[in-house]
């Protein structure tokens, strides 16, 4: 079946990507390949996110050449974590392209505003892994930000427009152009431009845990519970790494740019995907993904690893940063475990 391949195209990113994650941190790793920490971020980003992002959105489209841009992006991944990194940063730029005119290709289809900022979600990331090609990961930090940001905020936004009310439309709009814009002027006045994207991003969290629906479904229970813990969450680290790039600027040493990366990646980005997997795995691997009490466990790791993990930031990054790390880790593959076990049972 094409789009459980494309899946798998994602999932072996992720599983380089957390292997990166334990060969950086200093402990042991199945493959301990020393340019693996170089590629990190780029294979999690687009490699694993930008996979199943656009996946999901070729799916939308139902159109056979939109499943190219998943293709190309987990293929880059993929020729990154292997060493073959210019390969595997022009796979990328063709990926991060084709997912653009899948964007536009749904445009044209309804050309209303949300979709204008999904197109406008793929800029940041087209114009981050162009760049990439002349400058290091720490140049493009906030671009790869922004387009993972404004794309959930647009996802949150279309599946949540009655809770989000009649302004969340212009909201978005709004918030979305000051995420883009802060995060292309930290390329030309990186002290002004960074801090134009901490209060962009610190917006944003702030907006979806006030109108989101997430308030209301964490007081019930089952998949709705579970949905509302872990989009709150998720809002709540974001709103950490809005702060962190409001009040700090550019981050001057590691332990600050560990806590604005991995704030807005893990704690934001991969609760969004534990949040929505029951509800969008369906649609992409036409087969159901009921939720199970079990997926309790692969979040509560992640958000338990990430919080040793900054508390191990502010310890000068010793023993509990690496016990962090390693949790965050097991979150992710405990998660990729009991999606599997619960789409076998179903």
């Amino acid at each position: 079946m094409p789009r459980v391949a494309l899946l798998a195209l994602g999932g072996v990113c992720l599983l380089a990507g957390l292997d990166a994650a334990l060969v950086a941190v200093g402990v042991w790793a199945p493959v301990p390949a020393v340019h693996l920490p170089q590629v990190h971020g780029m294979v999690m980003t687009l490699g694993f996110m930008g996979t199943l992002i656009s996946l999901e959105r070729a799916q939308a489209l139902r159109q056979s050449w939109a499943y190219l841009a998943p293709a190309l992006l987990g293929c880059g991944g993929i020729a990154l974590a292997a060493g073959a990194h210019l390969l595997g940063q022009l796979l990328l730029i063709e990926g991060c392209l084709a997912f653009a005119l899948v964007y536009l290709a749904l445009w044209r289809r309804a050309p209303l505003p949300l979709v204008a900022v999904q197109v406008l979600s793929t800029v940041p990331a087209l114009v981050a892994a162009f760049l990439w090609l002349s400058v290091d990961v720490f140049s493009i930090l906030t671009l790869l930000e922004a387009f993972l940001v404004v794309t959930i905020a647009a996802e949150r936004a279309e599946l949540a427009q009655l809770s989000l009310g009649s302004r969340a439309v212009p909201r978005l709009v709004g918030l979305a152009s000051a995420l883009v814009g802060g995060a292309a002027a930290t390329l030309l006045w990186p002290a002004v431009g960074s801090r134009i994207f901490g209060l962009a991003v610190l917006a944003t969290a702030a907006w979806l845990m006030r109108d989101d629906v997430a308030r209301r479904m964490v007081r019930t229970h089952g998949l709705r519970r579970y949905n509302g813990a872990a989009l709150l969450a998720g809002y709540g680290w974001l709103g950490v790494a809005g702060l962190v790039w409001l009040i700090g600027g550019v981050p001057l040493n590691d332990a600050v740019y560990d806590v604005a990366i991995h704030a807005v990646f893990l704690g934001f980005g991969v609760s969004m995907i534990m949040a929505h997997a029951p509800l969008i795995f369906p649609a992409v691997l036409g087969r159901p993904l009921p939720y199970r009490p079990a997926m309790w466990l692969p979040l509560a790791l992640l958000h338990m690893g990430l919080l040793v993990r900054v508390l191990g930031d502010a310890l000068g990054r010793g023993l509990a940063w690496q016990i962090g790390s390693v949790i965050t880790v097991l979150s992710l593959l405990t998660f990729v475990v009991t999606a599997f076990l619960s789409a076998v049972r179903a």
